[in-house]
């Protein structure tokens, strides 16, 4: 499968991904090679990547716990500091093999760890292969809060391993799917129907389309690197979707959502807020609807969460000069950002989301 050329990088795939991978190796000659990794993917990931990875370098592999809750500042100190007690200088390299929270905070830890050394990416879910590790976003979560701190920083090489999603359970194959459904509806009507037409857990048939939604992404990127415009569009279903997210994290009496069930969710009420404020036919918010709770169980909310989730809206990165700022949709296809929408619109939203039957 062909390379796709990011700034300053390449995202490759599969065996010919390996081979890159062992010339890049060879051609930097790090002086250690570190692995961070967490316990899922120290064990069904780590053995197969050893297996084809070909250097001399020494590896030092490093664990940490896995979820959202452990993407912190505080794992990120224990991180720094297992990179010192191991000497690690700034000839060293990190690979970061594992979903969006291993990528996202190892790009991060690498970033910053002596003003900077080189990382490379090897995604294990598909929410990090379509979406987490491309364009050079790094980060942690301030509490509950989503990627509140974070640089954007080039990877050295994105390498996507198809295999490694048959070690996912059915749950993060449907999570990522999200990101690919969020591609269609802010890119073209051809795509999404394509990713509707494939099943989420079809690995084997997912393959091409992984390769488009990179393409997608990587394209948008190029043109706005640091979000300044168009970037935003990719935050389709985010705004709200990751104020979810947060609500449902720090809530002790809730059941954790995975990024793309609560991304799914703030695509119905980001295609509500759009039929109202910028233009969407009826018609594409009822697909939207019927498609994302025909894949996502429909989540429930009290009063009492809407009220809190709208409060968690002002940490939005895209907000600016105290407004909070949507991405909405005009049509398939045609995203517009910086909408401003009121809260009596947003708890109309969920009020519909509530009555919406599949």
């Amino acid at each position: 499968m062909q390379a796709v050329q990011a700034q300053e990088y390449s995202i490759v795939f599969n065996s010919d991904g390996y081979a890159q991978l062992n010339g890049l190796l060879a051609k930097k000659n790090y002086s250690i090679l570190f692995l961070l990794v967490d316990e899922n993917t120290h064990q069904h990931c780590l053995p197969s990547f050893l297996a084809k990875v070909e250097t001399e370098t020494t590896i030092e592999v490093i664990e940490v716990d896995s979820g959202e809750e452990f993407k912190n500042l505080e794992t990120c100190d224990g991180i720094w500091n297992a990179l010192s007690e191991l000497n690690a200088d700034r000839k060293s390299a990190l690979i970061n093999l594992g979903g969006g929270v291993i990528t996202d905070m190892g790009g991060f830890i690498a970033c910053t760890f002596k003003r900077g050394i080189d990382y490379i990416n090897i995604p294990t879910t598909l929410l990090s292969m379509v979406d987490a590790s491309v364009g050079g976003k790094t980060g942690v979560d301030l509490g509950s809060l989503k990627n509140q701190i974070g640089v954007i920083s080039n990877p050295e090489m994105v390498l996507v391993d198809i295999d490694l999603l048959k070690t996912l359970p059915r749950k993060e194959l449907r999570s990522g799917y999200a990101e690919m459904l969020k591609h269609g509806l802010i890119t073209s009507t051809a795509y999404w129907e394509k990713v509707k037409a494939e099943r989420f857990d079809n690995i084997e048939g997912l393959l091409p389309l992984i390769h488009e939604s990179i393409e997608i992404k990587n394209k948008v990127v190029k043109v706005d690197p640091r979000e300044h415009g168009i970037r935003k569009s990719l935050n389709f279903g985010h705004t709200l979707g990751h104020a979810i997210e947060s609500h449902f994290l720090s809530s002790k009496d809730k059941d954790r959502l995975l990024h793309g069930e609560a991304i799914a969710v703030g695509m119905v009420l980001a295609a509500y807020l759009s039929v109202k404020r910028a233009g969407l036919s009826r018609e594409v918010y009822e697909d939207v609807s019927r498609t994302m709770l025909s894949i996502y169980d429909k989540v429930s909310f009290r009063e009492s969460d809407i009220k809190e989730i709208i409060k968690l809206l002002k940490y939005d990165k895209k907000n600016s000069h105290g407004n909070i700022l949507f991405v909405l949709l005009e049509e398939i296809g045609k995203p517009a950002y910086n909408q401003l929408i009121d809260n009596e619109l947003i708890y109309e939203a969920f009020e519909d989301y509530e009555k919406f039957n599949a």
